[in-house]
C-alpha cells in the first residue's frame, strides 16, 4: 500500500506538474502569436468555456445535493480533454474548418485556465505562509529573470524544481508551479527558436506518450467486478455522466448562441450550427483532466468513490465522444452533399 501511494504520488504531483508545465507554455503561445492574440478570436470561446465548466458542476451538485462526501467531486465534470477532444475531431481531416478547429483550441485554453484556477483555490489545505511566501519569492525570482532577458533554461527549471517543493509544503497543489514556471521562461525568441518554445517542443512527446499514459494507466482502472448495477445508479456516476455529457453541451452551445444571438460574436467561418453542436459534445471527453480533479476530490475518502470517479468519467467521456463523432459525420455529409448539389 505503501508502494501505491508513493507510486501515485509521484505521478499525481509529480511528473502531472511536467503536464501543467506543457499547458502553461502552449497558453502563452496561445495568447502571444496564437488563437487568442488578439480581443475579437477571444469573446466566443471564453464565453463558452465559462458555460462548459457552470452548467456541469450545477448538475452534479443538483444530483448530490443530499450528500456532503460526494458534493467534493462537484469539479470532476468540469474540464475537457482537449487531446482526446482534437483526437476525434482530426479523425475528420479536412472537412473541418480551420475556425472549427481554432473555437475548439480556444476554449480549451479558457478551460485550462478554469481547471487552474480550481486547482489553486479549492484543492490548497493546510497553508503554511513561511513556505507560501518563499513560493512567492521564487515566482519574483523567476519573472525577474525573464525582465533581465536570462535565457539559461537549466537555471529556469532549477528554480522551478526549488517551487515545486515550496509549494508542496506550503499546501497549495504543486502542479500549479508548473503553471508559474511556464509564464515566466522567456518566449521572445533571441534568435530563431525561443527557449518556452524550444522547452515545449522537448516536453510534448514525454507528455504525450508517456505521462499522460502512465497517468491514465493508474488512475482510470477498475475491476470489472466492480460495473454494477448499483454502482451504475450511484450518484457520484450520475453526477459526472450528465455533467460530462449533458451539462458540457448544454454550457458551451447555450452559452455560446447567446453570445451569437446578441451579436457580440460570430459563428466560426464556414461552419454550420449542427457542426458547432457536434464540437460543444466533444467537450464532454473529460478523461485524464477529470480523473485529475475526480482523484483530487476523493483523494482521502475511500476506494469506492474513486471507483465511482473513474466509472462516471470513462461512460460520460465515451458517451460524448461517440455521440459528437456521430453528429459531426451527419453535419459534414450534409454539407458535401449541398456543395455538390451547388
Amino acid at each position: 500500500q505503501l508502494f501505491a501511494q508513493t507510486f501515485l504520488f509521484s505521478i499525481n504531483e509529480g511528473l502531472m506538474a511536467l503536464f501543467f508545465l506543457l499547458v502553461g507554455l502552449e497558453l502563452k503561445r496561445g495568447f502571444l502569436d496564437g488563437g487568442l492574440s488578439n480581443s475579437s478570436q477571444i469573446a466566443l470561446p471564453a464565453f463558452a468555456a465559462l458555460g462548459g465548466m457552470v452548467v456541469p458542476a450545477l448538475i452534479y451538485l443538483l444530483i448530490n445535493q443530499d450528500n456532503g462526501i460526494a458534493l467534493r467531486g462537484w469539479s470532476t465534470p468540469v474540464a475537457t480533454d482537449i487531446a482526446f477532444a482534437l483526437g476525434v475531431l482530426s479523425l475528420f481531416g479536412r472537412r473541418v474548418p480551420t475556425g472549427l478547429k481554432l473555437f475548439l483550441l480556444a476554449l480549451a485554453i479558457f478551460d485550462d485556465i478554469g481547471a487552474i484556477l480550481i486547482f489553486a483555490i479549492f484543492y490548497s489545505h493546510g497553508i503554511s505562509y513561511f513556505f507560501l511566501a518563499l513560493s512567492f519569492i521564487l515566482v519574483l525570482v523567476l519573472y525577474l529573470l525573464n525582465v533581465l532577458f536570462v535565457r539559461s533554461m537549466f537555471l529556469y527549471l532549477l528554480l522551478g524544481a526549488c517551487l515545486w517543493l515550496a509549494l508542496l509544503y506550503s499546501g497549495i497543489h504543486p502542479t500549479i508551479g508548473g503553471v508559474l514556471l511556464a509564464f515566466a521562461i522567456p518566449a521572445d525568441g533571441v534568435k530563431v527558436v525561443s527557449p518556452a518554445q524550444k522547452l515545449e517542443k522537448i516536453l510534448h512527446p514525454y507528455v504525450a506518450y508517456f505521462i499522460m499514459p502512465l497517468f491514465a494507466l493508474a488512475n482510470a482502472g477498475f475491476n470489472l467486478s466492480e460495473l454494477t448495477i448499483q454502482i451504475l445508479q450511484a450518484k457520484v456516476v450520475l453526477g459526472i455522466v450528465f455533467g460530462l455529457f449533458i451539462g458540457k453541451q448544454m454550457g458551451v452551445f447555450g452559452f455560446s448562441w447567446a453570445l451569437i444571438m446578441l451579436k457580440r460574436a460570430k459563428l466560426p467561418k464556414n461552419t454550420s450550427w449542427f457542426a458547432f453542436y457536434g464540437v460543444t459534445l466533444l467537450c464532454g471527453i473529460g478523461f485524464t483532466m477529470s480523473l485529475f480533479l475526480g482523484t483530487l476530490s476523493f483523494q482521502n475518502v475511500g476506494a469506492l468513490y474513486l471507483s465511482e470517479v473513474r466509472i462516471g468519467v470513462i461512460i460520460g467521456s465515451a458517451l460524448s465522444g461517440l455521440v459528437g463523432a456521430l453528429v459531426l459525420t451527419r453535419a459534414f455529409r450534409v454539407k458535401q452533399n449541398r456543395s455538390r448539389e451547388g
